[in-house]
């Protein structure tokens, strides 16, 4: 088979570049260039993409090899039926590497429709680099390469107010467009690049915050022959991706009239405050799979699906998530009981193999931000102690004893975090135990021995699932505790 591109094909046109977009990788093309698609077929968007390497190596030679053009596949379970798609992506428009072409990287500025920024240049992307200088060709870090483009726009169009760009990053950090707007101020600031650069930054150009959700699993190489027996070209650059999507964008009705994604069916979300929307990501998504990790590992599972299929652990989450984790947050409960309920979908995906073990990285900082908070705020509502997510906390402890039925456990975290447990499991005493971890403010940025019945409810969780099991630890366990109230 010929390899897609351009001339084989009936997408010989290429679009105006109205996005310029940091990274090339799995999940922006999985994603945004998704969304800029429908925008495009559904709402006459009329938008392309020129895509920039962020880092020295990456994908672009072989996009421009395809002309931009690659295939999309989706699946995923939506209420209970699977759903598989696939969709040719078509308006990457060009791909530059900066370091390589640095001219064709400036030129993108004097772009006259050029209307957006969007980056996802992992975590670690947005990031201030004391040594980068705007002379530097490029300068390394992601805000100080964007810096370099903003000015030359500003000075390409002689600070024209209407040339401004609207600056949308995808990193997974709170708050990630106002982090990046304070880096790039400090370049400004300290490049000395003038103030009326500065007032154009600040009154021309807008930043928004963003979260965005989309399990992108890449190229999958493993069924590489059945993805290809699918197409009738050779695609190099195949992505596959779940079909749950969620992008959430703060802004106002200015931003929703350039980007009319209401005019889709793609979940995004155009909000004054995206931050009761991270929330119920980051407590029900990432709090379900942390709260289950170490529970659903010592109860013989090895995946996600395994967990959610099972009528035990898939009842366990369940209750976790419908009885105890939504009703400590503050939104329309119809609205976090549809968000869990695609969760669980998500979770039962039978085209992603999510294992356990993969998700076990540093349990117990995730568990601090994803479950603690909503283990204390059912305390604070109910006056006694959300029985599942205290016996997911004792599994997590019991978990970093390092060994289950005489197999280690997949632990995986500092140094420090390991050394301490395996100090505190030479007790046999699970009270000593549970309280030498519930009082350890590195952990938990509290001592939560102060919550009450807490400790007491730790130990005995720990002695059932030491003495009974997983399964018939957690029915005593529950007997004695679920009617348990906090004086």
């Amino acid at each position: 088979m010929e390899k897609i591109n351009r001339s084989n094909s009936e997408f010989s046109n290429k679009l105006p570049i109205k996005i310029v977009q940091f990274g090339e990788g799995n999940f922006l093309r999985a994603f945004v260039e998704y969304a800029i698609q429908k925008l495009n077929k559904e709402a006459g968007f009329n938008a392309g993409i020129a895509v920039v390497q962020p880092i020295d190596k990456g994908l672009v030679n072989m996009i421009n090899a395809q002309d931009g053009l690659y295939t999309l596949f989706m699946k995923g379970v939506k209420k209970g039926q699977e759903i598989q798609e696939k969709e040719l992506i078509t308006n990457i428009v060009k791909a530059i590497d900066p370091y390589a072409s640095f001219q064709e990287y400036l030129a993108l500025a004097k772009e006259e429709e050029l209307a957006f920024i969007i980056s996802n240049t992992t975590e670690a992307g947005i990031e201030y680099i004391s040594s980068d200088l705007p002379t530097m060709q490029p300068p390394v870090s992601f805000p100080a390469k964007l810096t370099v483009l903003l000015q030359e726009r500003f000075k390409h169009f002689n600070g024209d107010e209407s040339k401004g760009l609207t600056i949308i990053p995808c990193e997974l950090i709170n708050y990630n467009s106002d982090t990046l707007k304070e880096i790039i101020l400090k370049y400004a600031t300290e490049w000395k690049l003038g103030q009326d650069f500065i007032f154009w930054l600040l009154n021309s150009c807008s930043f928004h915050n963003t979260l965005v959700d989309r399990i992108v699993p890449g190229y999958p190489k493993d069924q590489i022959e059945e993805y290809n027996s699918q197409l009738s070209y050779k695609d190099d650059l195949i992505v596959s991706a779940e079909s749950f999507f969620l992008w959430v964008i703060e802004g106002d009705d200015a931003l929703k009239a350039k980007l009319p994604f209401e005019k889709t069916d793609l979940d995004v979300k155009i909000v004054e405050n995206m931050q009761p929307y991270r929330t119920r990501k980051v407590r029900i998504l990432n709090g379900a799979h942390t709260a289950m990790v170490p529970f659903s590992l010592l109860y013989g599972n090895e995946t996600v699906k395994e967990t959610v299929d099972n009528s035990f652990t898939g009842d366990f989450v369940n209750k976790a998530v419908f009885d105890e984790i939504n009703d400590t947050l503050n939104m329309d409960k119809a609205e976090l009981t549809s968000f869990a309920e695609e969760i669980l979908d998500r979770f039962r995906n039978p085209f992603i193999k999510h294992l356990l073990s993969s998700i076990a990285l540093n349990s117990i900082s995730k568990f601090k931000v994803r479950v603690l908070p909503s283990l204390t705020e059912y305390v604070a509502i109910h006056k006694k102690l959300p029985v599942h997510l205290t016996f997911a906390f004792a599994c997590l402890i019991r978990f970093y004893q390092g060994t289950w039925k005489g197999e280690t456990l997949p632990l995986n975290d500092s140094e420090d975090i390991i050394a301490f447990f395996n100090e505190v499991w030479k007790s046999n005493d699970y009270n000593k135990i549970a309280t030498l971890t519930l009082q350890n403010k590195n952990f938990w940025d509290a001592d939560l021995t102060a919550v009450p019945s807490l400790t007491e409810a730790i130990a005995k969780a720990l002695k059932e699932i030491d003495e009974n099991g997983v399964e018939q630890g957690f029915a005593n366990f529950k007997k004695i505790n679920s009617v348990t109230h906090i004086q």
